[in-house]
């Protein structure tokens, strides 16, 4: 049984990784931090947890942890890591955007990979160090590397996608505030999305030559969790080429399904799947990818590279059953 650490933990990542690893059978929640809340119970916070857990917030570490959860703003985990010290032997997966791109991957002695496992699932297999994707960056990804992967990729990628209000965290600010976000629809960040960074970091991991700009627009939904994103670029092929192409590139995945059907959110939400769709016009393919924010594209995939790190089945604590009504 491996011994897990949280830090950070009264947001919403911390909150899924708690209630994940409860029932998670090859893991134990050590202690969770959180100097905001230090002596409180943790059910006080997340409060679905009463009755399941008895564990207290706690502002001290253990440096000898299995496993370190880094759930902190973006910025903070090269913060927290410089005024803290692990032990050798301690894996850190961090949930924040500190290490993702190449040119920050490499900490004092510590070199983070990026973490999505239909990329790079033997590489992570031996990491010791995870930077978790992003969610916007997870959905997008899944949405485009299998054309990537055969160099097709050879014109402008459009890419639309509307993400929940736990996208933004548990800190207040004036689009969070439910009288402004019921009801209520908008953009942010137009072609400037800080995901973008490691989408296109991971495209030229698999077409090198890749000169498309991928021009996205992020929304905010009035809703809690889940995105939904439509992806649409030029595709010479027909549509059955696309879906063998997609369903060849996916047929090892543990959690990204092509479906043939139309796709809504709630398929996903509380699950830690993606869900893909295809569909052709003219010379364009429009590519549906579908997950839960705080799971695929944080807690949930954490987990799952939790699980690849310590040779773990890959769904380990992962079987969920999405909300459907």
């Amino acid at each position: 049984m491996i011994q897990v650490g949280i830090i950070g933990g009264a947001g919403y990542t911390a909150g899924e990784l708690i209630r994940l690893l409860i029932f998670h059978d090859k893991a134990d929640i050590n202690f969770v931090y959180s100097t905001s809340n230090a002596g409180n119970k943790i059910s006080k916070v997340h409060q679905d947890l009463e009755g399941r857990l008895d564990l207290k917030f706690t502002d001290t570490i253990n440096p000898n942890v299995d496993v370190l959860f880094l759930c902190l703003g973006h910025g903070n985990s090269v913060k927290f890591l410089k005024a803290n010290t692990f032990s050798e032997n301690t894996k850190i997966i961090d949930l924040g955007n500190d290490f993702r791109l190449e040119k920050d991957k490499v900490f004092e002695n510590k070199t983070f990979v990026y973490g999505l496992p239909e990329l790079q699932k033997d590489v992570i297999k031996t990491a010791d160090y995870i930077a978790n994707p992003g969610c916007f960056a997870t959905a997008i990804q899944l949405a485009l590397l299998p054309l990537a992967n055969k160099g097709l990729l050879k014109t402008d990628v459009h890419v639309n996608a509307v993400t929940g209000a736990t996208g933004a965290g548990t800190s207040l600010s004036e689009t969070t505030h439910f009288t402004w976000r019921d009801n209520n629809f908008s953009y942010y960040k137009p072609f400037t999305h800080q995901h973008l960074g490691e989408i296109n970091q991971s495209v030229k991991q698999l077409q090198n030559d890749c000169s498309s700009e991928i021009l996205f627009m992020p929304n905010r939904g009035n809703f809690s969790r889940g995105i939904f994103a439509t992806v649409y670029t030029d595709f010479d092929g027909s549509l059955e080429e696309a879906k063998k192409l997609y369903k060849s590139f996916y047929k090892d995945a543990k959690f990204t399904f092509v479906s043939d059907e139309d796709l809504h959110l709630k398929q996903v939400v509380n699950t830690n799947n993606c869900l893909i769709h295809l569909h052709k016009h003219n010379n364009k393919l429009l590519i549906t990818s579908i997950i839960d924010n705080l799971l695929k594209g944080a807690s949930g995939q954490a987990i799952q590279n939790m699980n690849l790190l310590f040779g773990f089945d890959e769904t380990e604590g992962l079987q969920l059953k999405a909300n459907y009504f």
